[in-house]
Protein backbone atom coordinates (compact mmCIF):
# COMPACT_ATOMS: atom_id res chain seq x y z
CA UNK A 1 0.00 0.00 0.00
CA UNK A 2 1.12 3.54 -0.95
CA UNK A 3 0.86 5.34 1.92
CA UNK A 4 2.28 8.67 0.49
CA UNK A 5 -0.90 8.15 -2.15
CA UNK A 6 -2.94 8.67 0.82
CA UNK A 7 -1.44 11.30 2.69
CA UNK A 8 -1.55 13.02 -0.90
CA UNK A 9 -5.37 12.37 -1.24
CA UNK A 10 -6.50 14.10 2.20
CA UNK A 11 -6.86 17.38 1.44
CA UNK A 12 -8.97 16.37 -2.10
CA UNK A 13 -11.60 13.75 0.00
CA UNK A 14 -11.67 16.44 2.78
CA UNK A 15 -12.66 18.70 0.25
CA UNK A 16 -15.52 16.62 -1.15
CA UNK A 17 -16.71 15.25 1.96
CA UNK A 18 -17.38 19.08 2.91
CA UNK A 19 -18.88 20.26 -0.30
CA UNK A 20 -21.46 17.53 0.26
CA UNK A 21 -22.23 19.00 3.10
CA UNK A 22 -20.10 17.95 6.14
CA UNK A 23 -18.64 20.72 7.93
CA UNK A 24 -14.71 20.78 8.33
CA UNK A 25 -14.08 19.18 11.74
CA UNK A 26 -16.90 16.26 11.56
CA UNK A 27 -15.27 15.89 7.93
CA UNK A 28 -11.41 15.70 8.76
CA UNK A 29 -12.56 12.82 11.08
CA UNK A 30 -14.50 11.02 8.58
CA UNK A 31 -11.32 10.97 6.47
CA UNK A 32 -9.00 10.06 9.54
CA UNK A 33 -11.62 7.02 9.78
CA UNK A 34 -11.11 6.59 6.30
CA UNK A 35 -7.43 6.37 6.10
CA UNK A 36 -7.77 3.60 9.11
CA UNK A 37 -10.21 1.59 6.99
CA UNK A 38 -7.73 1.62 4.09
CA UNK A 39 -4.94 0.52 6.32
CA UNK A 40 -6.98 -2.68 7.32
CA UNK A 41 -8.40 -2.89 3.76
CA UNK A 42 -6.23 -1.93 0.74
CA UNK A 43 -3.04 -4.42 1.38
CA UNK A 44 -5.49 -7.73 0.77
CA UNK A 45 -7.67 -5.68 -1.75
CA UNK A 46 -6.22 -2.54 -3.63
CA UNK A 47 -8.70 -0.57 -4.75
CA UNK A 48 -8.86 0.98 -8.81
CA UNK A 49 -9.89 4.21 -7.74
CA UNK A 50 -8.44 4.92 -4.54
CA UNK A 51 -9.64 8.39 -4.33
CA UNK A 52 -13.38 7.31 -5.19
CA UNK A 53 -12.96 4.52 -2.63
CA UNK A 54 -11.91 7.11 0.14
CA UNK A 55 -14.72 9.70 -0.75
CA UNK A 56 -17.29 6.61 -0.18
CA UNK A 57 -16.00 5.82 3.08
CA UNK A 58 -15.45 8.58 4.49
CA UNK A 59 -18.89 9.73 3.59
CA UNK A 60 -20.40 6.59 5.24
CA UNK A 61 -18.17 7.06 7.91
CA UNK A 62 -19.42 10.80 8.45
CA UNK A 63 -23.27 9.77 7.99
CA UNK A 64 -23.09 6.90 10.92
CA UNK A 65 -21.73 9.72 12.79
CA UNK A 66 -24.43 12.41 12.44
CA UNK A 67 -26.90 9.50 12.72
CA UNK A 68 -25.13 8.61 15.95
CA UNK A 69 -24.77 12.38 17.10
CA UNK A 70 -28.49 12.85 16.29
CA UNK A 71 -29.94 9.88 18.12
CA UNK A 72 -27.94 11.12 21.08
CA UNK A 73 -28.99 14.74 21.00
CA UNK A 74 -33.03 13.34 20.62
CA UNK A 75 -32.50 11.43 23.66
CA UNK A 76 -30.94 14.43 25.81
CA UNK A 77 -33.28 16.64 24.05
CA UNK A 78 -35.96 14.12 26.01
CA UNK A 79 -34.11 15.26 29.32
CA UNK A 80 -33.47 18.78 29.00
CA UNK A 81 -35.80 20.46 26.15
CA UNK A 82 -35.30 23.58 27.23
CA UNK A 83 -33.07 25.66 24.68
CA UNK A 84 -30.15 27.59 25.07
CA UNK A 85 -31.12 31.36 25.09
CA UNK A 86 -30.04 33.92 22.01
CA UNK A 87 -29.39 32.50 18.36
CA UNK A 88 -26.62 30.50 17.21
CA UNK A 89 -23.46 31.48 15.63
CA UNK A 90 -23.42 30.72 12.14
CA UNK A 91 -20.33 28.80 11.11
CA UNK A 92 -19.46 28.37 7.17
CA UNK A 93 -16.96 25.63 6.86
CA UNK A 94 -16.10 26.17 3.10
CA UNK A 95 -14.45 29.15 4.03
CA UNK A 96 -12.57 27.50 6.76
CA UNK A 97 -11.31 25.23 4.30
CA UNK A 98 -9.90 28.04 1.55
CA UNK A 99 -8.12 29.45 5.06
CA UNK A 100 -6.62 25.73 6.09
CA UNK A 101 -5.53 24.72 2.44
CA UNK A 102 -4.02 28.10 1.79
CA UNK A 103 -1.09 26.32 4.52
CA UNK A 104 1.83 28.43 5.60
CA UNK A 105 3.92 25.43 4.56
CA UNK A 106 3.27 26.68 0.59
CA UNK A 107 4.28 29.29 -1.58
CA UNK A 108 1.03 31.58 -2.07
CA UNK A 109 1.04 30.35 -5.63
CA UNK A 110 0.91 26.52 -4.82
CA UNK A 111 -1.85 27.19 -2.48
CA UNK A 112 -4.16 28.68 -4.19
CA UNK A 113 -3.46 25.85 -6.88
CA UNK A 114 -4.02 23.44 -4.63
CA UNK A 115 -7.25 24.94 -3.03
CA UNK A 116 -8.90 25.74 -6.49
CA UNK A 117 -8.40 21.95 -7.24
CA UNK A 118 -9.06 20.41 -3.99
CA UNK A 119 -11.89 23.05 -2.68
CA UNK A 120 -13.21 24.77 -5.60
CA UNK A 121 -13.77 21.73 -7.96
CA UNK A 122 -11.58 23.25 -10.97
CA UNK A 123 -9.99 20.81 -12.96
CA UNK A 124 -5.90 21.05 -13.65
CA UNK A 125 -6.50 22.55 -16.73
CA UNK A 126 -9.09 25.59 -16.02
CA UNK A 127 -5.96 26.95 -13.19
CA UNK A 128 -3.37 26.76 -15.57
CA UNK A 129 -5.27 28.92 -18.13
CA UNK A 130 -6.00 31.05 -15.04
CA UNK A 131 -2.27 31.19 -14.40
CA UNK A 132 -1.31 31.50 -18.04
CA UNK A 133 0.89 28.51 -17.92
CA UNK A 134 1.05 25.02 -19.53
CA UNK A 135 -1.29 22.07 -18.07
CA UNK A 136 1.58 20.01 -17.39
CA UNK A 137 3.23 22.44 -15.34
CA UNK A 138 0.37 23.43 -13.74
CA UNK A 139 0.19 19.19 -12.42
CA UNK A 140 3.62 19.66 -11.48
CA UNK A 141 3.21 22.25 -9.15
CA UNK A 142 -0.30 20.97 -7.46
CA UNK A 143 1.27 17.23 -7.19
CA UNK A 144 4.65 19.30 -5.26
CA UNK A 145 1.63 21.12 -3.22
CA UNK A 146 0.23 17.75 -2.32
CA UNK A 147 3.61 16.48 -1.16
CA UNK A 148 4.05 19.68 1.34
CA UNK A 149 1.22 19.11 2.94
CA UNK A 150 1.20 15.03 3.07
CA UNK A 151 2.57 15.46 6.22
CA UNK A 152 1.20 18.46 8.23
CA UNK A 153 -2.04 18.68 10.00
CA UNK A 154 -4.61 21.10 8.61
CA UNK A 155 -4.65 23.20 11.84
CA UNK A 156 -2.54 26.49 10.27
CA UNK A 157 -4.70 28.60 8.47
CA UNK A 158 -3.43 30.85 5.37
CA UNK A 159 -3.07 34.17 4.97
CA UNK A 160 -6.23 36.57 3.38
CA UNK A 161 -3.87 37.46 0.71
CA UNK A 162 -3.92 33.96 -0.50
CA UNK A 163 -7.60 33.06 0.09
CA UNK A 164 -8.57 36.13 -1.60
CA UNK A 165 -6.34 35.26 -4.50
CA UNK A 166 -8.30 32.19 -4.86
CA UNK A 167 -11.60 33.47 -3.99
CA UNK A 168 -10.85 35.78 -7.02
CA UNK A 169 -9.48 33.17 -9.63
CA UNK A 170 -12.76 30.77 -8.92
CA UNK A 171 -14.94 33.77 -9.67
CA UNK A 172 -13.65 34.14 -13.03
CA UNK A 173 -14.23 30.59 -13.47
CA UNK A 174 -17.35 30.85 -12.88
CA UNK A 175 -17.91 34.24 -14.69
CA UNK A 176 -17.18 32.78 -17.55
CA UNK A 177 -19.01 29.57 -17.45
CA UNK A 178 -21.02 28.41 -14.18
CA UNK A 179 -23.45 31.09 -12.60
CA UNK A 180 -23.18 28.51 -9.77
CA UNK A 181 -19.59 28.75 -9.27
CA UNK A 182 -19.67 32.99 -9.17
CA UNK A 183 -22.36 33.48 -6.84
CA UNK A 184 -20.76 30.69 -4.76
CA UNK A 185 -17.40 33.16 -4.82
CA UNK A 186 -19.72 35.82 -4.08
CA UNK A 187 -21.82 34.32 -0.84
CA UNK A 188 -17.59 33.50 0.98
CA UNK A 189 -16.51 36.65 0.01
CA UNK A 190 -19.50 38.74 1.60
CA UNK A 191 -18.73 36.04 4.88
CA UNK A 192 -15.31 37.09 4.54
CA UNK A 193 -16.30 40.62 4.42
CA UNK A 194 -18.50 40.74 7.49
CA UNK A 195 -15.36 38.39 9.64
CA UNK A 196 -12.80 40.41 8.01
CA UNK A 197 -12.53 44.65 7.83
CA UNK A 198 -9.91 44.52 5.18
CA UNK A 199 -9.88 47.38 2.21
CA UNK A 200 -8.40 44.28 0.16
CA UNK A 201 -11.80 42.15 0.86
CA UNK A 202 -14.26 45.02 0.43
CA UNK A 203 -12.27 45.76 -3.38
CA UNK A 204 -12.68 41.82 -4.25
CA UNK A 205 -16.30 42.01 -3.00
CA UNK A 206 -17.20 45.57 -4.83
CA UNK A 207 -15.14 43.57 -7.90
CA UNK A 208 -17.15 40.68 -7.91
CA UNK A 209 -20.74 42.68 -7.76
CA UNK A 210 -19.51 44.98 -10.46
CA UNK A 211 -18.95 42.22 -12.60
CA UNK A 212 -22.06 40.13 -11.95
CA UNK A 213 -24.46 42.75 -12.43
CA UNK A 214 -23.79 42.68 -15.96
CA UNK A 215 -23.89 38.97 -16.52
CA UNK A 216 -27.53 39.16 -17.96
CA UNK A 217 -26.40 40.91 -21.04
CA UNK A 218 -22.99 39.31 -21.43
CA UNK A 219 -24.48 36.71 -23.56
CA UNK A 220 -27.62 36.53 -26.85
CA UNK A 221 -30.56 34.39 -26.41
CA UNK A 222 -28.60 32.09 -28.96
CA UNK A 223 -25.78 32.01 -26.54
CA UNK A 224 -23.41 34.61 -28.48
CA UNK A 225 -21.26 36.24 -26.52
CA UNK A 226 -21.94 40.01 -26.69
CA UNK A 227 -18.71 42.21 -25.82
CA UNK A 228 -19.33 45.38 -23.45
CA UNK A 229 -19.77 48.22 -25.68
CA UNK A 230 -22.46 46.13 -27.72
CA UNK A 231 -24.46 45.09 -23.99
CA UNK A 232 -28.26 46.16 -23.19
CA UNK A 233 -27.45 48.08 -20.66
CA UNK A 234 -30.85 48.10 -19.16
CA UNK A 235 -30.21 44.21 -18.59
CA UNK A 236 -27.51 45.25 -15.90
CA UNK A 237 -28.49 44.61 -11.91
CA UNK A 238 -28.39 48.18 -10.57
CA UNK A 239 -28.98 47.05 -7.10
CA UNK A 240 -25.79 44.88 -7.22
CA UNK A 241 -24.15 47.94 -8.75
CA UNK A 242 -25.16 50.07 -6.11
CA UNK A 243 -23.76 48.00 -3.58
CA UNK A 244 -21.17 47.15 -5.48
CA UNK A 245 -20.27 51.07 -6.07
CA UNK A 246 -21.27 51.86 -1.72
CA UNK A 247 -18.46 48.78 -1.12
CA UNK A 248 -15.79 50.54 -3.26
CA UNK A 249 -16.27 53.78 -1.78
CA UNK A 250 -16.01 52.91 1.81
CA UNK A 251 -12.89 50.59 0.98
CA UNK A 252 -10.66 53.27 -0.82
CA UNK A 253 -11.80 55.64 1.67
CA UNK A 254 -9.41 54.18 3.90
CA UNK A 255 -6.78 54.98 1.94
CA UNK A 256 -4.85 51.59 1.16
CA UNK A 257 -5.41 50.77 -2.47
CA UNK A 258 -4.94 47.35 -4.15
CA UNK A 259 -5.43 45.79 -6.82
CA UNK A 260 -9.02 44.78 -6.06
CA UNK A 261 -10.17 47.99 -5.45
CA UNK A 262 -8.39 49.43 -8.75
CA UNK A 263 -9.87 46.60 -10.85
CA UNK A 264 -13.33 47.43 -8.47
CA UNK A 265 -12.71 50.84 -9.52
CA UNK A 266 -12.30 50.29 -13.15
CA UNK A 267 -15.73 47.97 -12.87
CA UNK A 268 -17.35 50.72 -11.48
CA UNK A 269 -16.74 53.62 -13.97
CA UNK A 270 -17.92 50.89 -17.01
CA UNK A 271 -21.18 50.69 -14.69
CA UNK A 272 -21.64 54.68 -14.89
CA UNK A 273 -21.21 55.27 -17.93
CA UNK A 274 -24.81 55.32 -19.71
CA UNK A 275 -23.94 54.62 -22.66
CA UNK A 276 -20.87 52.67 -24.37
CA UNK A 277 -19.84 56.28 -25.74
CA UNK A 278 -20.04 58.64 -22.56
CA UNK A 279 -17.27 55.90 -20.55
CA UNK A 280 -14.78 57.66 -19.09
CA UNK A 281 -11.40 56.20 -20.79
CA UNK A 282 -9.40 58.88 -19.67
CA UNK A 283 -9.80 57.97 -15.87
CA UNK A 284 -9.79 54.46 -16.47
CA UNK A 285 -6.54 54.63 -18.35
CA UNK A 286 -5.54 56.12 -14.90
CA UNK A 287 -6.97 53.34 -12.85
CA UNK A 288 -4.93 50.72 -15.26
CA UNK A 289 -2.08 52.71 -14.70
CA UNK A 290 -2.34 52.20 -11.16
CA UNK A 291 -3.28 48.65 -11.54
CA UNK A 292 -0.07 48.06 -13.55
CA UNK A 293 2.19 49.87 -10.97
CA UNK A 294 0.86 47.69 -8.23
CA UNK A 295 0.91 44.29 -9.81
CA UNK A 296 2.92 44.44 -13.19
CA UNK A 297 0.17 41.86 -14.61
CA UNK A 298 0.95 41.20 -18.24
CA UNK A 299 -3.26 41.51 -18.53
CA UNK A 300 -3.55 44.64 -16.71
CA UNK A 301 -0.60 46.10 -19.26
CA UNK A 302 -2.96 44.58 -22.48
CA UNK A 303 -6.26 45.84 -21.00
CA UNK A 304 -4.44 49.22 -20.79
CA UNK A 305 -3.91 49.33 -24.34
CA UNK A 306 -7.01 48.90 -24.73
CA UNK A 307 -7.91 51.62 -22.86
CA UNK A 308 -5.14 53.67 -24.59
CA UNK A 309 -6.45 53.10 -27.69
CA UNK A 310 -10.11 54.23 -26.77
CA UNK A 311 -8.89 57.29 -24.56
CA UNK A 312 -6.29 58.17 -27.49
CA UNK A 313 -7.03 56.72 -30.70
CA UNK A 314 -6.62 53.33 -31.95
CA UNK A 315 -2.92 54.17 -32.83
CA UNK A 316 -1.53 55.18 -29.56
CA UNK A 317 -3.20 51.46 -28.46
CA UNK A 318 -0.73 49.84 -31.01
CA UNK A 319 1.76 51.54 -29.54
CA UNK A 320 0.91 50.45 -25.92
CA UNK A 321 0.41 46.89 -27.47
CA UNK A 322 3.46 46.76 -28.90
CA UNK A 323 5.62 46.82 -25.84
CA UNK A 324 3.48 43.73 -24.81
CA UNK A 325 4.66 39.96 -25.20
CA UNK A 326 2.66 38.88 -28.87
CA UNK A 327 2.35 35.22 -27.18
CA UNK A 328 0.53 36.53 -24.15
CA UNK A 329 -3.40 34.93 -24.16
CA UNK A 330 -5.79 37.38 -26.00
CA UNK A 331 -3.41 39.52 -27.81
CA UNK A 332 -3.99 38.88 -31.18
CA UNK A 333 -8.03 39.69 -30.45
CA UNK A 334 -6.90 43.00 -28.63
CA UNK A 335 -4.47 43.89 -31.63
CA UNK A 336 -7.45 43.03 -33.84
CA UNK A 337 -9.91 45.29 -32.46
CA UNK A 338 -7.14 48.09 -32.40
CA UNK A 339 -5.90 47.34 -36.12
CA UNK A 340 -10.00 47.49 -37.10
CA UNK A 341 -10.23 50.95 -35.38
CA UNK A 342 -7.44 51.99 -36.66
CA UNK A 343 -8.46 51.38 -40.24
CA UNK A 344 -6.97 48.25 -41.31
CA UNK A 345 -9.52 45.54 -41.87
CA UNK A 346 -7.59 43.03 -43.70
CA UNK A 347 -4.85 42.99 -40.64
CA UNK A 348 -8.12 42.97 -38.20
CA UNK A 349 -9.43 39.98 -40.28
CA UNK A 350 -6.53 37.99 -40.02
CA UNK A 351 -5.64 38.67 -36.25
CA UNK A 352 -9.27 37.35 -35.45
CA UNK A 353 -9.18 34.39 -37.10
CA UNK A 354 -5.69 33.93 -35.19
CA UNK A 355 -7.29 34.99 -31.57
CA UNK A 356 -10.15 32.59 -32.53
CA UNK A 357 -7.60 29.35 -32.89
CA UNK A 358 -6.29 30.10 -29.32
CA UNK A 359 -9.84 31.12 -27.50
CA UNK A 360 -9.92 29.57 -24.17
CA UNK A 361 -13.63 29.09 -24.37
CA UNK A 362 -16.31 28.16 -27.12
CA UNK A 363 -18.51 31.45 -26.80
CA UNK A 364 -15.10 33.50 -27.58
CA UNK A 365 -13.79 31.48 -30.12
CA UNK A 366 -17.06 32.02 -32.05
CA UNK A 367 -17.67 35.59 -31.39
CA UNK A 368 -13.78 36.04 -33.27
CA UNK A 369 -14.92 34.07 -35.62
CA UNK A 370 -17.96 36.11 -36.30
CA UNK A 371 -15.89 38.86 -36.37
CA UNK A 372 -13.34 37.89 -39.08
CA UNK A 373 -15.77 36.70 -41.75
CA UNK A 374 -17.78 40.30 -40.67
CA UNK A 375 -14.88 42.08 -42.08
CA UNK A 376 -13.81 39.77 -44.99
CA UNK A 377 -17.58 39.43 -46.03
CA UNK A 378 -17.57 43.84 -45.73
Amino acid sequence: MDESLLRELVPEVIGVVVRRGADFAAAEDAVQDALAEAVRVWPDDPPRDPKGWLVTVAWRKFLDAARADASRRHRETRVDSEPAPGPGEAVDDTLQLYFLCAHPSLTPASAVALTLRAVGGLTTRQIAQAYLVPEATMAQRISRAKRTVSGVRFNQPGDVATVLRVLYLVFNEGYSGDVDLAAEAIRLTRLLAAKVKHEEVAGLLALMLLHHARRPARTAPDGRLVPLAEQDRGLWDTRLIAEGVDVLQAALARDRLGEFQAQAAIAALHADAPTAGETDWVQIVEWYDELVRLTGSPVAHLNRAVAVGEADGPRAGLAALAELDPALPRHAAVAAYLHERAGDPATAARLYTEAARSAPTVPERDHLTRQAARLRGA
